[in-house]
């Protein structure tokens, strides 16, 4: 068998067996490349709230007060915690997860429901390696199997189209590309 064959078969096969992988480090790439942006592990639902005034002191607010003050914006409710920030402001915590912050004196205030980004946040933890671990190895393995297929790509089409002829044009431009911007920021 001739060696490109060989070439084509392997950069078949690895293509099949990056796919997964190549998902999931795309979406979570673009994902993380957007961090300042929007939070990509959480989604955060803010919701401004008029309680009327509370108390003149956030330390003077007692937990039965506070319970009052949730059902009024929802009357299911219970208040796990509170916690006065400073004199002016008050945070409850809900027994659901959600959180309210109060200015005491106005009664102003913003419930902040947090709920994570099912099958994203799975993606980033893998994409940033935060178990380590053997997923470092994975990683590894998969950063060798994108070089294979970088390299034994350029030799898939052969002639004109391949690295003889457009194929080089396409490769340097690639190459390039990085080198640029190494340049604009260094």
């Amino acid at each position: 068998m001739k060696w490109r064959k060989w070439n084509n078969i392997l950069h078949r096969d690895l293509g099949y067996l990056a796919f997964g992988l190549t998902v999931v480090y795309a979406i979570s790439g673009l994902a993380v490349n957007h961090m300042h942006d929007w939070n990509p592990n959480y989604k955060v639902v803010r919701t401004p709230v008029m309680l009327g005034p509370v108390a003149d002191d956030a330390a003077q607010v007692t937990l039965g007060q506070a319970s009052e003050l949730a059902k009024k914006i929802d009357p299911e409710a219970t208040v796990k915690s509170i916690y006065p920030l400073n004199p002016e402001t008050l945070q409850l915590f809900l027994s659901d997860g959600r959180s309210v912050t109060i200015e005491v004196r106005e009664g102003r205030g913003e419930v902040e429901k947090v709920s994570r980004r099912v099958g994203l946040q799975e993606m980033n933890f893998l994409h940033l390696n935060t178990p380590r671990k053997l997923w470092t190895y994975m990683a590894d393995l998969y950063a060798v199997v994108l070089l294979l297929l970088a390299f034994t790509g350029i030799f898939v089409i052969k002639g004109k189209k391949g690295i003889k002829g457009r194929g080089a044009w396409l490769v340097s431009i690639g190459v390039m590309i990085p080198i640029l911007f190494l340049w604009a920021y260094f």
